[in-house]
């Protein structure tokens, strides 16, 4: 369905102007603008839901980001399809060296709280489920799982003993915190696209923000400094490795079913060397043995 026959729906008899969005990969994003107000209409990509993405748990997460001063107002959901509107948000990309500096990293710590102290939402993230779900799911589309699944798949494993070990307790998530999902908005940290959330592991959160944006230990001991977890680096170490992990092979499962012109392939490479290289570093072996 068009973008201009959904917008109808949403503002029926009322004049309205769109213009596409770029950034997303699986989806198809829109602004739109009605009077004096603006939107965003997201229109989701063909066969998302076996990426593991629920458009009512996506609804839920939004409004309850929303609610705690995180995401953006969610202003209509058009069933049955899942078409989400939210407000547009008049702020600014938040370039992955300013993300580095100590003074952003705390204040995203601050809003990652906000999120995880809130209450529970539909919906259950578990990287270490999501990676079997997908490499299923590749295999049912005639995906090739590359050969060294096997070996990280048993690495996951051991980590997953350990954050149990730990007493990991699941509390609402986003869960795929890419640089592109932050925008800056009259002096606050706004976190767009919940999509992936639902209730899981901080420190999946954590990880995720830290290895999209390249952290270092320094970086990473601001970051669990500010959001008053100092003593937890090995569990942030751990969990960098799953977060690639879940990416690599979110890659491997789309070469099966998107029909988009990306190199899959390629993405899911990358993230496989990279978590190669994390489970290679003397922090990682020592949060191992540490555990």
């Amino acid at each position: 369905m068009q973008a201009e026959q959904i917008a109808a729906r949403v503002w029926p008899g009322k004049a309205f102007e769109i213009e596409p969005l770029g950034g997303g990969i699986t989806n198809h994003n829109f602004k739109v603008s009605v009077g004096d107000e603006v939107f965003v209409l997201r229109i989701g990509g063909k066969d998302t839901e076996l990426l593991g993405i629920d458009r009512g748990v996506e609804h839920a997460a939004a409004r309850a980001a929303a609610d705690a001063g995180v995401g953006p107002d969610v202003t209509a959901f058009v069933e049955p399809e899942g078409y989400l509107v939210t407000r547009f948000v008049e702020g600014r990309p938040i370039p992955p060296e300013e993300m580095r500096r100590p003074q952003t990293i705390e204040r995203v710590a601050t809003t990652l709280r906000r999120i995880h102290d809130s209450p529970p939402i539909p919906g259950r993230f578990d990287a270490f489920r999501v990676v079997e779900v997908y490499r299923d799911t590749a295999r049912q589309h005639g995906v090739e799982i590359p050969a060294r699944f096997d070996a990280l798949k048993r690495l996951a494993d051991e980590i997953e003993r350990l954050r149990v070990k730990q007493g990991r307790v699941a509390c609402p998530c986003h869960n795929d915190l890419l640089n592109a999902n932050f925008l800056e908005e009259d002096g606050e940290i706004r976190i767009v696209d919940w999509e992936y959330a639902g209730m899981g592991d901080v420190f999946f959160d954590l990880a995720n923000f830290s290895i999209n944006h390249e952290f270092g230990l320094e970086e990473n001991r601001n970051l669990l400094e500010a959001y008053g977890r100092s003593s937890d680096l090995g569990s942030l170490i751990l969990m960098r490795f799953m977060s690639d992990f879940r990416e690599a092979m979110w890659g491997v499962v789309q070469q099966g079913i998107s029909e988009l012109d990306f190199d899959f392939r390629a993405y899911a490479d990358e993230h496989f060397d990279r978590l190669e290289q994390t489970a290679a570093t003397p922090e990682f072996q020592e949060a191992l043995r540490a555990g």
